[in-house]
């Protein structure tokens, strides 16, 4: 009989995931954790079953652009696939973004929120795209004042009704630059008490989402970022008629399921969010919301591509025995179980101080602390998920090449995450400034001892001292640094040394609560490997010929 391999499959999600119910058992209150762990659950089911079902039969589908109806008039209708379509059901009933904001758990509202995002984002197809700019605009109106904005948007971008529900865009990317906002050329010119843009933005995700927050410089103003005013857009007007045009849909490398739009602006209604000037400060609080998502986003990839990869294994026989029984295959298995381990730990941390400080609870420590975690976070797990799929697909061989097992989707949606909200050279330079504020580099190492002193047990002890170290190389560069360019070129080895510091400083007070509280040794075996793979990246002339070899 001829031999064919079984497919990998899926369990529920919630249940197959130990660190996550470790971790969820560590930090939140019993009766929240029981309360919310039927939804978790149902999530997680969903998660491993119908959605990803769905998800492989959909694997063709793509966004479409109509630009013309029959009898030439312009229309740029944007038709989404059937994953979106049930993402936006599902993110509204189960409050994707609106269990941040109804705070029914207080502090602990942005872990519960994002546990369900984590558990259920990677079978919608990056659905969690106009999610995190959702999220991140409603944030941003909420905390910058003008009522008027707020009362008509917030209570749509939080719906729990998917008839009344809104998605926000974030229009920052014009052809002069995507980091640079401060070259934005889009103008906005005053038309009584609003104002109308004239302009064009390069990279618009989530286009059919019905506003957006963009960046555009009033007439008279100053070149650079201070001259840029942050603006309030609704997409289609009162008739419902679009108030952008569509030129095309990108065509990317991955997150092809999400219509990625370049618009021209002519003559958009607007209205602006907060004063005519310093736009690029206002969309700080968007930063913070959308570069944890990202990282949230980079778990839920790596823990997608680990249970694909180990269920095959325990399905692929060769060489006399399964792979999973293989030793050089369980430890390379192992070794992406201990990049996932820190991974994960660093983006729920960034997601906890995220709401301890909107529940007021943080105090000026904890807020440089998070100044500094929250792009380290995005930035170290951004590297991580690209490594992490392009492994699982090495794991499956010559399948994990071919497009219609699903597997070479996973790889490409995860190179964009190191891309997106700020690429890893950008945000280096953002930790180094962080790190420049007075008191920031002790919040940060502080906070990492006193979790650290509490990794008592003997077997970790290599990977507390690999943490140490770590940091205490870090802060002698920093505070030896006398030259600008070298300090510059040495930026991204930094932050990628504290973000590694930082996963295992998380990982080894894990593993610590899980020997106490009988949850195994796993994730101490986790810590060790996790050490192993090295967490000082810093070298002291590793900078100075960068120059020169960037020109050869």
């Amino acid at each position: 009989m001829a031999f064919f391999q079984t497919a990998p499959k899926l369990g529920n999600q919630h249940d197959d995931d130990a660190l996550l119910r470790e971790h969820l058992a560590r930090t939140l209150p019993d009766d929240m954790r029981r309360e919310i762990e039927p939804e978790l659950r149902h999530l997680g089911g969903r998660a491993g079953g119908d959605l990803y079902e769905l998800q492989q039969r959909d694997r063709l589908n793509e966004p479409t652009l109509t630009s013309y109806d029959p009898y030439g008039r312009r229309i740029d209708e944007v038709r989404v696939t059937a994953v979106w379509d049930e993402g936006a059901r599902l993110a509204a009933e189960h409050g994707l973004v609106a269990t941040a904001y109804e705070k029914a758990h207080g502090a602990h509202s942005r872990t519960h929120q994002f546990a369900k995002v984590y558990l259920v984002g990677e079978s919608l197809d990056v659905y969690t795209c106009p999610l995190a700019m959702t999220d991140g605009a409603a944030r941003t109106l909420t905390d910058l004042g003008n009522a008027a904005l707020r009362d008509r948007a917030v209570p749509r971008l939080t719906s729990r009704d998917p008839k009344t529900a809104w998605t926000s865009g974030q229009w920052m990317t014009e052809r002069t630059g995507g980091s640079d906002v401060g070259l934005t050329e889009t103008v906005a010119k005053r038309d009584g008490d609003r104002f109308r843009l004239h302009g064009a933005k390069w990279f618009t995700s989530a286009i059919t989402s019905q506003m957006a927050l963009t960046l555009a410089r009033p007439e008279g103003n100053d070149a650079g970022g201070r001259g840029l005013a942050l603006f309030y857009v609704e997409t289609r007007d009162a008739s419902g008629a679009l108030t952008v045009r569509v030129n095309r849909l990108k065509d990317k490398l991955g997150t092809r399921k999400v219509p990625t739009a370049e618009l021209d602006l002519e003559g958009t209604p607007a209205d602006a969010v907060a004063g005519l000037t310093d736009g690029v400060r206002n969309i700080s609080p968007m930063l913070n919301l959308t570069r944890t998502w990202n990282a949230i986003g980079a778990v839920a990839g790596m823990r997608r591509a680990l249970a694909l990869s180990k269920d095959f294994a325990a399905r692929r026989f060769q060489f006399g025995a399964n792979l999973v029984d293989k030793p050089l295959h369980a430890d390379t298995l192992a070794g992406m179980q201990a990049e996932f381990e820190g991974a994960f730990l660093l983006a729920f941390r960034a997601a906890e101080l995220l709401g301890r400080r909107e529940n007021g609870e943080g105090d000026d420590a904890e807020e440089r602390l998070a100044r500094a975690l929250i792009p380290l976070a995005k930035l170290t797990t951004g590297k991580q998920v690209v490594a992490i799929a392009s492994e699982a697909l090495e794991c499956f061989g010559g399948a994990g090449y071919v497009e219609d097992t699903g597997l070479p989707r996973v790889l490409r949606d995860a190179q964009v995450l190191p891309i997106w909200e700020g690429t890893t050279n950008v945000l280096s330079l953002e930790t180094l400034k962080a790190l420049s504020r007075e008191g920031a580099p002790e919040a940060l190492v502080g906070d990492a001892e006193r979790r650290l002193a509490s990794a008592t047990d003997g077997s970790l002890a290599a990977p507390v001292r690999a943490a140490r170290s770590a940091f205490e190389h870090a802060r002698a560069w920093l505070t030896s640094r006398t030259n600008p360019a070298t300090t510059e070129a040495g930026a991204r080895r930094l932050a990628l040394t504290l973000g590694r510091a930082l996963e295992l400083t998380l990982l080894c007070e894990h593993a610590q609560w899980c020997l106490a509280n009988g949850r195994g040794p796993r994730a101490a075996a986790a810590a060790r490997r996790l050490a192993l793979h090295g967490v000082d990246l810093l070298a002291e002339h590793a900078g100075d010929d960068a120059g020169l070899l960037a020109r050869g």
